[in-house]
């Protein structure tokens, strides 16, 4: 993954990711896992124990995304973004290949076979299990959550990965670019209505509060710190490098302490819902990964590819299900199993392509 930067620059991707991978947190990230299990069971147990306070924290959102949350996914994003030099930006031009494959995947793959599994599984495997009269609403929910690609965190994953920066927003703001034409009618196709109500204000909102606000604000920050010196930029970026998994571990604490009681209610309806999600994630996240390696792209876009194509917005997809079904409705809980179960998995899948990098450059 050698690039055109020289070597021990800052604002080298290749460098500055590999640190951040490998540096002072490998310890702690090594244990991700036992940290994200404590997060769960904290989560649970504050939504239980102090349900008014984290009600409040839940209802602080504009067009049903939560604010707190969306400060921070800020905290996660801003530090990999502070890394991105847009004067360097023409060199995402040499991964057109690795934009083909993630937007095969997630518009012409994800959702046609999360609808496929959704039928096979919820309207027949599992019916008898199921509630008779949610069985079209599983069905629903699982195809919104599917027809909305990841945005902001896959800024996360792909930091952990040593994914390349550059590529990965470029792939980020092609699917907000795309979903904001092709959600509406995808949904209504793969649900057979007519029309369908898109939450465009959560959409749009959703955009500018992860990608455009954090990206002129890293953009900001970044200009005015290389006015005081290479030293400075590096000494920050040393100092925030622990940033992005504080906020993520909090972020996770928070997102089960809002859907903690769907959890203890509803377990075994979870746990089938869950299914066809996980077979669906690892099904597009392999998918994508094998096409990078088979169109020659490189490991640090293999990743970020693999990961978005197996993430999704489940803000979009919640606030869609929510305004089309109703808040307790069958669709609204499935895209909340997506919540529930995202980052977990996506850790797993950041371990699965980090320890077979070594298979993905063996060509």
């Amino acid at each position: 993954m050698k690039r055109a930067h020289a070597a021990g620059r800052a604002d080298d991707p290749s460098n500055a990711d590999r640190h951040a991978t490998s540096g002072s947190m490998n310890l702690f990230e090594r244990y991700l896992t036992v940290w994200v299990a404590l997060c769960i069971v904290i989560g649970v147990l504050l939504g239980q124990l102090f349900p008014v306070e984290v009600q409040a924290i839940g209802s602080l959102e504009i067009a049903k995304v939560n604010l707190p949350v969306g400060g921070l996914i800020w905290v996660m994003i801003i530090p990999m973004l502070l890394k991105i030099d847009f004067s360097a930006w023409n060199q995402v031009k040499g991964h057109v290949r690795g934009i083909g494959v993630t937007l095969f995947i997630n518009w012409a793959v994800k959702p046609f076979s999360m609808a496929l599994l959704a039928w096979v599984f919820i309207r027949h495997w599992f019916a008898p299990y199921l509630p008779a009269d949610q069985l079209d609403s599983y069905v629903a929910g699982l195809i919104l959550l599917a027809a909305a690609p990841c945005t902001a965190m896959v800024f996360v994953w792909s930091r952990l990965t040593g994914g390349d920066p550059y590529f990965t927003l470029s792939q980020v703001a092609m699917n907000d670019l795309i979903m904001v034409f092709a959600f509406a009618p995808l949904v209504a196709l793969l649900l057979g209505v007519s029309s369908i109500t898109v939450p465009w204000a959560t959409l749009l909102t959703s955009v500018m509060l992860y990608i455009v606000a954090p990206v002129l604000i890293a953009q900001f920050w970044r200009r005015s710190l290389l006015r005081h010196g290479q030293a400075s930029f590096d000494t920050l970026m040393a100092r925030i490098q622990p940033w992005s998994i504080a906020a993520l571990l909090l972020t996770l604490i928070l997102l089960f302490a809002f859907q903690g009681n769907a959890i203890i209610e509803q377990p075994l309806v979870i746990a089938l819902l869950a299914i066809p999600i996980l077979i669906q994630v690892f099904f597009n996240s392999a998918l994508a990964y094998w096409l990078n390696k088979i169109v020659g792209e490189k490991h640090a876009v293999a990743c970020p590819s693999a990961l978005i194509g197996a993430s999704n917005f489940f803000e979009l997809a919640v606030a869609a299900a929510i305004s089309l079904f109703g808040f307790k409705s069958g669709a609204a809980l499935a895209t909340v199993v997506g919540v529930l179960i995202e980052v977990p998995v996506m850790l797993l899948i950041v371990g699965i392509v980090n320890r077979t990098q070594g298979w993905y450059e063996g060509r």
